[in-house]
């Protein structure tokens, strides 16, 4: 695997202004939940408390400082601090606007936009249905590869969340495959208004090759992420490992290419884990690209 150097900066480019926005990850003292766990190489990391104890680095919005940080401004369930930028997060409606097979049939009005995506399998679909609390808004399937456009769906006729076409289609023609991938990328590297991607990560099933490859093309190419990891209501089954174990592990994968942890936070489409915090989460980064 490649090995990535990470800054430790997220860079969020907005049309009216010459210079990035720049979001930084940080570390600040917090108390350690019981049982705890090992500590990593990393002599800044932290612990976070969450449904499981994870070592991991914050990520620090604006407006607030590491050391103003403490255990009641971490949102659950993550490694995501909240600053002075939150506000609103709540959905009040939401419409579809267009479907597009390029980057440049996109919308162009410079409305601020979150891109989700995902393996085909990982609830992508399901996870955008429960955000906006509307059944099929987002197209579901128990057939992958189902989403093959690149849909916007405008919010409270103020910001875009995006439904890119999922990675990793098992049923796909190869030409298929190549196509989706080659003008989801030209979405990612041309689209001044994304302000992050919401990369999903099934958090039942050992960390995938494929997400981790994504995970890295997305870094070598300065495009934020937000890990988001579904199914986190699963249980152990058999011989396999609990999410929470099998996000520690992801998160081992992905300390060797990056420097610095990006956001991360654990949700479930089913129980509603996660659902109003990564909204709020979606509202500070928002906010501070629309000043």
């Amino acid at each position: 695997m490649m090995t990535l150097v990470r800054s430790g900066m997220l860079r969020f480019f907005s049309p009216s202004l010459s210079h990035p926005h720049t979001f930084s990850f940080s570390s600040s003292s917090l108390s350690i939940p019981n049982p705890p766990t090992p500590s990593l190489p990393n002599p800044l990391s932290r612990s976070i408390s969450t449904h499981a104890s994870f070592q991991t680095q914050l990520f620090i919005p604006p407006g607030i400082q590491p050391d103003e940080v403490d255990d009641s401004a971490v949102l659950p369930g993550s490694n995501i601090a909240v600053g002075p930028y939150a506000g609103d997060s709540r959905i009040k409606e939401v419409e579809f606007v267009k479907s597009s097979s390029r980057a440049k049939d996109c919308p162009r009005d410079d409305r601020p936009e979150f891109a989700v995506l995902g393996r085909s399998n990982v609830g992508k679909s399901s996870l955008i249905n429960s955000l906006v609390r509307k059944r099929e808004i987002a197209l579901t399937s128990k057939k992958p590869g189902k989403t093959q456009l690149i849909n916007h769906f405008l919010v409270n006729k103020s910001w875009y969340l995006v439904d890119l076409p999922g990675y990793g289609f098992a049923k796909a023609s190869e030409t298929a495959k190549t196509d989706w991938s080659s003008f989801t990328k030209g979405y990612f590297l041309n689209r001044n208004t994304l302000v992050a991607v919401l990369l999903l990560i099934d958090a039942s099933v050992p960390p995938q090759k494929i997400d981790l490859d994504c995970a890295n093309w997305l870094g070598r190419n300065n495009i934020p992420i937000t890990f988001v990891f579904t199914k986190c209501d699963k249980m152990k089954v058999a011989k396999g490992k609990r999410p929470d174990e099998n996000i520690r592990d992801f998160q081992e994968l992905i300390k060797q290419n990056y420097k610095q942890h990006p956001p991360w936070i654990m949700t479930s489409s089913v129980t509603g884990l996660g659902r109003d915090e990564l909204l709020l989460h979606i509202s500070q980064l928002r906010n501070y690209w629309d000043q």
